[in-house]
């Protein structure tokens, strides 16, 4: 494994942590979250909202100040989150 492979796996093992974290009010409400995709040489993260999520008028604000946030916030290599269908 080249370390560029073992730099996105750690990158991509921590995403998914804050992503766990956030998952149980998300699963509250009765959506979900999926990571999709890590750019890293962009920072750029894609997730899909699954469940009662995929067309609420809510999501871009859970995206933002929700799942953006936490990310960014705990994995500072992480500059955007943007959902994809």
């Amino acid at each position: 494994m080249t370390e560029q492979q073992q730099n996105q796996v750690t990158l991509t093992d921590r995403v998914n942590e804050v992503i766990e974290q956030i998952r149980r009010p998300i699963r509250a409400d009765g959506g979900d979250i999926e990571l999709v995709d890590i750019d890293p040489a962009g920072g750029r993260v894609s997730i899909r909202f699954q469940g009662a999520c995929r067309g609420c008028p809510m999501a871009a604000m859970t995206l933002k100040m929700g799942v953006e946030r936490h990310i960014r916030e705990l994995v500072p290599e992480i500059s955007e989150v943007v959902a994809v269908e």
